[in-house]
């Protein structure tokens, strides 16, 4: 994390991955198979799309044999292109909080692939693409319910519906 969001290089990035990793940002199927797509994804597209006030908070990390999982809030303001997370959408200057979860597969201490997930109407809802108000989707209430599940009423979404 340090070598994409600290040093944004992607030279660092690289050298922490096996020689044919792979990257999918499941929610939009962005990313790359092999060392070529996956350093096209990270220099293009990845690492110069975070805007400037970018923050990444981490909730839990959960440590297996050859498996990561981190779940993380992932903070910014869309103010620039970001073709990983809202491929073709143009910048809105929205403030987006959405929960990730990052699935790090490693070979012999190395980066073999990540699977990264969010809730892709979350977002399109918080840059104002759906409207969250006519559809069962929620908005920052989720992030923040994941931080502190005593911050954001339960069941919110079926009380709204059967009104």
């Amino acid at each position: 994390m340090a070598a994409e969001f600290d040093e944004k290089s992607i030279n660092a990035t690289m050298e922490t991955m096996t020689s044919d990793p792979f990257v999918n940002h499941v929610p939009v199927m962005t990313g790359g198979v092999g060392s070529s797509e996956v350093r096209h994804f990270y220099s293009t597209y990845f690492i110069p799309g975070h805007p400037p006030d970018t923050e990444v908070v981490p909730v839990a990390r959960t440590v297996g044999d050859d498996r990561l999982v981190d779940e993380l809030i992932h903070k910014f303001t869309h103010t620039i292109e970001m073709p990983w997370i809202l491929p073709g959408v143009s910048p809105t200057g929205k403030r987006v909080e959405v929960t990730v979860i990052v699935v790090v597969q490693f070979k012999e201490g190395k980066i073999a692939g990540e699977r990264i997930y969010w809730d892709q109407a979350s977002v399109l809802a918080q840059v104002g693409l759906i409207d969250a108000g006519k559809l069962p989707v929620t908005g920052t209430e989720a992030s923040r319910k994941v931080v502190d599940p005593t911050q954001e009423p339960s069941n919110k979404l079926i009380m709204r519906v059967s009104e």
